[in-house]
């Protein structure tokens, strides 16, 4: 039966790959893959309502058998306890901690003795997803064994670092006003209706603010938004109320989640592309692969790259000499580096492209924000 026993067995056997760690393919760790799983005794006090709630907030598609008491008697009726797959497309890492956190919840019990240091392991499992998850408070109060004083201290720490996130936030905000944003988004519409494209896509769409924009113009009759985080996706979902859509609007919008460093065949025969604000939070290693699946797999007629300006920086005076302007970002390059890049990118794939500055443009940097317009 899977218990929080399982939850310390996958930390000694799959303990490099849980802590995010590979050292013959590190590029690979935070690949998203189709994978799936099967608990094939699980218990989940709370039936199946309980088994969706955890974990279909974070994407995963279920499969669930319930079984007898005892299938010799089944007068007796249904246990509480199920045969559970899960499927998903996810880096390994992720799919190992949601299943170290969320096995002892469904158990409802530990084990072993559950003391302060339980709540540092919660935190470091549930980094990134379980400050954003629906049920957490149920989550941190069962992982913890119902110790009341140490789940609100959990709790309090979540919402701690949800601060300190939206601080970052805002710092990004900061460099970047929002006119500067909505100038970059308005932009970026505009050309793409000029260039005559019908069919658009945008690779990293995050919570789905350019779509919202492309989805008011009639001329885009299909409309992709493509992103490798399943949480971006829902907000953006809700951002664009889809399921209060018009039928004519929902059949020309779709979501689906993708890496932009591996083929995929749903990125075919669209017209127009755009990858704003992504390539800088790539690993300059896969920069690579991005340029074979967009501009050799994928192809579109039009492509429109954004990417901030390193050399208009020193305008922010909130952001510390030296520091890139977001915490995730790889990189950050000049005029020169950009217009390298991508006219190398021209020449090899058959490409075209002009460039253009985003925001007040300094006679010193240059723009906050620098655009690259390919075209074939």
């Amino acid at each position: 039966m899977a218990s929080s026993f399982l939850s310390v067995a996958l930390s000694e056997v799959f303990g490099s790959a849980l802590n995010g760690r590979c050292s013959a393919r590190p590029e690979l760790v935070g690949v998203p893959l189709p994978l799936s799983a099967t608990l094939s005794v699980v218990p989940s006090r709370g039936g199946d309502r309980l088994l969706r709630a955890l974990f279909e907030p974070l994407g995963y598609t279920l499969t669930l058998v319930r079984h007898e008491l005892d299938d010799t008697h089944p007068e007796w009726g249904m246990s509480s306890y199920y045969t559970v797959t899960l499927s998903n497309v996810i880096p390994l890492q992720k799919l190992l901690t949601h299943l170290y956190v969320l096995i002892p919840v469904l158990d409802d019990e530990k084990h072993y003795w559950v003391g302060k240091d339980e709540i540092e392991k919660l935190l470091a499992k549930g980094k990134g997803w379980l400050d954003m998850h629906p049920e957490k408070e149920l989550i941190t109060l069962r992982y913890l064994k119902h110790r009341h004083s140490l789940a609100r201290r959990a709790l309090e720490q979540l919402q701690e670092d949800e601060v300190s996130s939206n601080e970052d936030e805002e710092l990004e905000a900061k460099e970047e006003p929002l006119t500067l944003h909505e100038q970059r988004l308005t932009l970026v519409r505009d050309m793409l209706k000029d260039s005559g494209a019908r069919k658009v896509v945008d690779l990293g769409c995050g919570e789905g603010k350019l779509l919202r924009l492309l989805l008011r113009e009639k001329q885009f009759t299909t409309i992709l938004g493509m992103d490798v985080s399943y949480q971006s996706l829902e907000r953006a979902k809700e951002r664009l109320r889809i399921d209060q859509l018009r039928e004519k609007d929902r059949e020309r919008i779709k979501l689906i989640q993708g890496s932009l460093t591996y083929r995929d065949e749903r990125l075919s025969e669209f017209d127009g592309a755009a990858v704003i604000e992504v390539i800088e939070h790539l690993d300059p290693s896969r920069l690579a692969a991005f340029e074979r699946v967009v501009f050799e797999c994928a192809r579109p007629l039009t492509v429109i790259v954004t990417t901030p300006n390193v050399e208009y920086n020193v305008r922010y005076a909130t952001l510390p000499s030296g520091k890139f302007r977001h915490k995730d970002h790889r990189f950050e390059w000049t005029r020169a580096q950009f217009e390298s890049w991508a006219q190398g990118i021209a020449v090899r794939f058959g490409y075209s492209v002009t460039f253009r500055p985003v925001g007040d443009e300094d006679t010193e940097v240059g723009a906050p924000t620098q655009m690259g317009v390919f075209q074939r």
